[in-house]
């Protein structure tokens, strides 16, 4: 059942008895995520052991989850929210037996009471402890969230310790999970940087502060995050036909380093993707299109994808034509129009502009959300465009004539490149369905290039 505070369940449990004493499945993965507990993959079980009727502990908000139950006596237990937020402060209590658990989230305070003599208190967690940890305590006397203790605390058995705790005005909140953005100082980085502006618990990371190349399994307290963003990637599409090494060492290896992090530390991965996974030679994609990769580039995306994939708790976001702060196509013509330059631009490659703003919109929504796990595609909505299509419309919203633009095919426009160029997708068009039914409204790409040209 749910309580007062959220995210804190009691459940009740089968307890079987005979003539020999009695037995209960204190924790079955697979039952009780079943019904509605988190997946919360603990790694360590303790017993507290209480001599007497009257030992009273707490009230301790640790950074990570807790599965508590009694293995023999009875409880009255506390539970106060120290968690930043409105919840600050709530309690809820109940009396714990043999018969009931609780599952506690990180950062709500814990505390009990033993009723009888001799009790077991047994909990699960989810991580080990460490000094570099951030703790929370809550005096057991506290006025404000008032507990009306069974047993009276002038008569319990509390240590000196306990005693000493703060009350609650002076106790320092536990904070959220961070969210740690990687690949901040490319064009969708700086718009998460935007979106999470003023997010205490937001960390960003360029390529120079986290190495993916290399073992990152300590270079992080990783139990700390709750979400990694990457939006990072080896981007220099013909380069790669060539450098192989280095796109799959970003795009690839970079990416299963990362969802092994997630799965050991029970984080949500965002692993950001591309329209050249597939070879463009359908209509349009939706999220189970098989992959068919010709180009370096897209082959070493497909592979990160895969990748990604591995970790339980991943949002594949698969996107194309991405448009932000930086160098950019659509900065490109408007430069153009400017100068007096009249370029021949590709007609035969068709998709949809994804402006950075809108992906890091997209991408808090599906985390926000708590929308199920999977890949999703996220780009602008509206009529699908070519590149001379776009580039027209470029030239005309600045005020000059879209005339100016020539049409040429990808063969013609490549004809005479030094070096090798990567194949293209011709039709880059990603199905927006299951985004949408999500409950998120893609703008329309057409409208967010009139306001981004306006910026």
């Amino acid at each position: 059942m749910e309580t007062t505070i959220d995210g804190l369940l009691l459940f009740d449990l089968a307890v079987h008895g005979d003539n020999r004493g009695w037995f209960k499945e204190n924790w079955q993965r697979e039952k009780m995520v079943a019904a509605g507990l988190p997946d919360f993959g603990p790694v360590q079980n303790n017993i507290s052991f209480n001599a007497t009727a009257g030992t009273t502990r707490g009230i301790h908000a640790e950074p990570w989850d807790k599965w508590v139950s009694v293995a023999t006596g009875r409880i009255f237990g506390a539970w106060v929210d120290l968690r930043e937020g409105e919840g600050f402060g709530r309690v809820f209590t109940a009396e714990i037996g043999p018969d009931k658990a609780i599952f506690v989230p990180r950062g709500v305070g814990n505390a009990f009471q033993v009723l009888e003599d001799g009790t077991a208190y047994t909990y699960l967690v989810n991580d080990h402890w460490s000094p570099d940890a951030s703790y929370s305590f809550l005096n057991l006397a506290d006025e404000t969230v008032a507990i009306d203790w069974p047993i009276p605390l002038d008569r319990a058995e509390l240590s000196e310790k306990d005693r000493a705790h703060p009350r609650l005005a002076d106790v320092v909140p536990i904070a959220p999970k961070k969210v740690l953005v990687l690949g901040a100082n490319g064009q969708l980085g700086r718009a998460l940087r935007a979106s999470y502006d003023g997010s205490a618990h937001v960390e960003f990371a360029g390529r120079e502060d986290l190495d993916l190349t290399a073992d990152i399994s300590s270079s992080r307290r990783w139990r700390d995050y709750g979400v990694i963003i990457n939006a990072g990637a080896y981007t220099a599409v013909d380069k790669a036909e060539t450098d192989r090494a280095g796109a799959w060492a970003a795009n690839a290896a970079g990416v299963a380093r990362l969802a092994r992090v997630a799965a050991e530390n029970g984080i949500t991965l965002v692993h950001v993707s591309s329209d050249y996974v597939f070879d463009g030679s359908a209509n349009s994609y939706d999220e189970e299109a098989p992959l068919a990769p010709v180009g370096v580039y897209g082959q070493s995306k497909a592979a990160g994808d895969v990748a990604a994939s591995t970790a339980p708790r991943h949002y594949i976001v698969r996107t194309s034509w991405v448009i932000g702060e930086g160098n950019n196509f659509v900065k490109t013509m408007a430069s153009l129009a400017e100068r007096g330059i009249d370029p021949k631009v590709v007609d035969d490659q068709v998709g949809r502009l994804s402006f950075a703003s809108e992906i890091a919109r997209g991408i808090r929504h599906l985390v926000e959300s708590a929308a199920p796990f999977g890949t999703y595609n996220l780009t602008g909505s509206g009529p699908a465009v070519s590149w001379y299509d776009v580039a027209r419309r470029v030239f005309e919203l600045t005020g000059h004539d879209p005339a100016r633009v020539s049409a040429t095919s990808t063969a013609d426009y490549f004809a005479n490149a030094q070096g090798p160029i990567a194949p293209r997708p011709a039709n880059s068009v990603l199905a927006l369905n299951k985004l949408e039914a999500t409950g998120f409204v893609p703008a329309d790409a057409d409208a967010s290039l009139v306001e981004y040209l306006r910026g």
